[in-house]
């Protein structure tokens, strides 16, 4: 089927009065965790999981996806207004977006981070259904070697594109990958790494892990630290930016754009690493990189346009391949096996009404956001006002409810509780928590067609060096991993991250 049926398959089922009333819900929450400075897409994703089970798995999917790039859209807002990046990938608006709105130009760059973003995911939404098919018929061809190689691919890149410690990031991989291998062994049915607690036969509950580390543990060191919210301007200006502001955008915006759409699909890539990347190239190539960090308009829209588009395209390699790019895909690939579906590139098969659902809704979603985005901005900033001692309470509770409604057991409410503990922990040692996660996905998986290839080879591990594809990827990880390790280099991305 061409691209043109594809697309009306999908838009016929985004545009499902169901669909689109959860797809203005999902843009609507990301925006507001994008505006709340601490809480961010991945721990509300994780905590809105168990919600999903009594949905249907495409319509659970556009709104954890409207969540993932509405809060690209809502950390703009507080990083111009407050000097507060309500999202990591905010984080460089602030220098310029703040600058601009304290000489009474917020609306200007309010209004250009909104186009930029827009533009952004509009062509994000049109290369994924570019590549969506091709690299789903390579995929149909890998075999169990080659899964292997690729997952362990993306393993490496996302402790190369780690921040912190690579040791850190090693180690987080590899408690990640024991994690996962909690529970009975499928092969021979016995149990593993269980201690004699039945509660753990089944395995460890995804929803546990990610709700603990992300949501419980990012609650608990936020109260610790506290927010300062003193610095909200209520001076908007124009909404319109001048004709110069809108010259001095376009390619920025452009430039912001193509590096995002590269970026979002490397492992440990995403919305982070593509709004500094852009933010630097556009300071490298100005004719006068010191008006940067003084109120340049082109360092909210290269930025801006860059975190959208990564956020987006971070979708491909988990919508076509089954591999997460990030944390926030990984979580993603929990929903689908929760809805008992196989990651894959089989989904586009098997269920194409929800591959190009999902896909069409993106495109839906970015002009909801364009739309309401301006006008609520005033609703936004007095959200700020809330006591976070009543947020967080109020969160702690609906997600205790909703991890015991999933087994109706206690058990892995303590089990959260303890990831919780344990996630803090974490971040007060500066190791980031979000290659464990990958770690804990891709480990049955990676397992599952190591045993695979064993069989299909009795037992010779050389057929994994034995096949191009396999072979290629082992070596660009062995290479990645060695080229991290140079002392140098190490330094010279230590130095990056230090920036960020």
């Amino acid at each position: 089927m061409d691209i043109f049926g594809n697309l009306a398959i999908g838009f016929g089922e985004a545009l499902s009065l169901t669909n689109l009333a959860f797809c203005l819900i999902g843009v609507l929450v990301g925006t507001l965790v994008g505006v709340l400075p601490g809480l961010g897409p991945l721990a509300t994703v994780a905590m809105l999981l168990p919600i999903t089970f009594t949905m249907a798995p495409v319509t659970a999917l556009i709104m954890l996806a409207g969540i993932y790039y509405g809060a690209q859209y809502g950390g703009s807002t507080t990083a111009i207004l407050v000097n507060l990046p309500g999202e990591a990938s905010s984080v460089v608006t602030c220098l310029d977006g703040h600058q601009m709105a304290r000489r009474g130009r917020a609306g200007a760059a309010l209004a250009v981070a909104a186009v930029g973003s827009f533009v952004a995911g509009t062509f994000a939404t049109v290369l994924i259904v570019a590549v969506a098919e091709p690299m789903t018929e390579l995929a149909l061809r890998f075999g169990p070697a080659e899964y292997f190689s690729l997952m362990l691919f993306g393993l490496i890149g996302a402790v190369v594109l780690a921040s912190g410690s690579v040791v850190n990031a090693l180690a987080m991989i590899v408690v990640g990958l024991l994690l996962g291998m909690v529970g009975i062994d499928v092969n021979s049915g016995a149990q593993r790494y269980t201690f004699g607690i039945p509660n753990l036969a089944e395995g460890i509950s995804f929803v546990t892990i990610a709700l603990g580390l992300f949501g419980i543990g990012e609650i608990i060191h936020n109260l610790e630290r506290g927010t300062d919210r003193s610095l909200v301007t209520s001076r908007l200006g124009s909404l319109w930016p001048t004709r110069d502001e809108m010259r001095r955008s376009a390619r920025p915006i452009l430039r912001g754009t193509a590096i995002g759409s590269v970026l979002g699909v490397l492992p440990g890539g995403g919305a982070v690493l593509s709004a500094f990347a852009a933010y630097t190239v556009e300071k490298k190539i100005a004719a006068d990189p010191s008006r940067f960090g003084q109120g340049a308009i082109e360092g909210v829209a290269g930025p801006e346009a860059a975190n959208n588009a990564g956020a987006q395209t971070s979708f491909i390699p988990m919508l076509t391949l089954g591999i997460p790019s990030n944390a926030l895909m990984a979580l993603m690939i929990g929903a689908l096996v929760m809805h008992g579906i196989q990651p894959g590139p089989q989904v586009l098969v098997s269920q194409p009404a929800l591959f190009w659902g999902l896909i069409a809704s993106m495109w839906i979603g970015n002009l909801m956001l364009l739309v309401i985005n301006l006008p609520l901005i005033g609703m936004w900033v007095a959200l700020l006002r809330v006591p976070y001692r009543l947020l967080y309470t109020a969160i702690l509770v609906f997600s205790a409810i909703g991890v015991y409604s999933i087994n109706n057991s206690v058990f892995d409410v303590f089990l959260t509780a303890g990831f919780g503990l344990l996630g803090y922990f974490f971040i007060k040692v500066g190791a980031e928590p979000a290659p464990l996660l990958l770690g804990f996905v891709l480990g049955p998986m990676m397992e599952e067609n190591l045993r695979r290839a064993m069989r299909i080879s009795g037992g010779d591990p050389m057929m994994l060096v034995e096949r191009p594809i396999s072979l290629g990827l082992l070596v660009a990880s062995a290479v990645l991993l060695v080229l991290v390790l140079l002392p140098k280099l190490r330094r010279v991305r230590s130095e990056a991250f230090r920036e960020a």
